[in-house]
């Protein structure tokens, strides 16, 4: 993978994490068609969502700043519940990553087929969101509902099934009103993804040889690329969000989807 290819992955991993569209199904078609050659390709896909989580601290840095004050007033208030909600949503990831690392990094290989069938399953998910979704009938989210979202997010880590999309439309045919849903939906993510960062990059510095040192480069490119692309995504879909257009983005996902399965036939 050379400089330009990582800037160009890197940007579409920063438009399409927030967007529900998944973000590591367009990074594997992204690879194919670029023909990229990439030995840490999970470590690239980890960087770049770091990238997006930090570009989400920013855009929330009020709301996280809120609750970290809340916290330390040491009682049970809103901030205090919404961390709860938070670490109930994480059960299902920690419980995927921490037992199925291994079949996880398999995924991520190019798979095309695989990918334009998961985004056929996205596609029909918002789809089914926005004709279940009843705004006037909207309430907050409750413990069980944030495990469900949780789940969503667990099944988001198929390339090609949006975490934006799948939880967002989760939290809304669960009634949330749709603000909330989509900024639970993108604070849900920090904390699992930093725990994955680091955790891949302590890992890859272990083994790193000469050779792999050299990925260095694609890599901060690829982060740059992510993080200023996701933070105006984020800011995007938060208005998307709120004016009901998930729809439109079903329509594309089950368009790509097709395609992708078509050029998989066809190669």
């Amino acid at each position: 993978m050379n400089l330009w290819e990582a800037v160009l992955l890197g940007i579409i991993q920063g438009l399409t994490e927030f967007l529900p569209v998944s973000s590591s199904g367009h990074i594997e078609l992204g690879k194919v068609i670029l023909n990229t050659q990439f030995e840490e390709d999970l470590l690239f896909s980890v960087v770049v969502h770091f990238a997006t989580t930090l570009s989400t601290i920013v855009i929330f840095w009020k709301t996280i700043l809120q609750v970290i004050k809340g916290l330390f007033k040491f009682q049970l208030n809103e901030e205090t519940k919404f961390v709860l909600l938070i670490a109930l949503s994480m059960i299902p990831i920690f419980i995927l990553g921490v037992f199925f690392k291994d079949a996880i990094e398999q995924l991520f290989a190019g798979n095309v087929l695989l990918v334009g069938s998961m985004l056929l399953c996205t596609g029909g998910v918002l789809l089914l969101a926005h004709t279940l979704e009843q705004t006037e009938k909207a309430g907050d989210i409750s413990p069980v509902k944030a495990f469900i979202i949780g789940v969503a997010q667990a099944i988001a880590v198929l390339p090609g099934i949006s975490r934006s999309g799948a939880t967002i439309a989760a939290a809304l045919i669960l009634k949330v009103e749709r603000e909330q849903a989509a900024r639970f939906s993108f604070l849900m993510v920090i904390p699992p993804i930093l725990g994955a960062t680091l955790l891949e990059l302590k890992d890859y510095l272990e083994i790193a040889s000469p050779a792999t040192q050299n990925a260095t480069t694609p890599l901060a490119a690829g982060f740059v690329a992510a993080f200023v692309t996701g933070a105006f995504a984020c800011q995007w879909m938060i208005k998307i969000v709120k004016k009901g257009k998930l729809s439109y983005f079903a329509v594309y996902c089950i368009s790509v989807g097709i395609i992708a399965i078509v050029y998989h036939s066809l190669v």
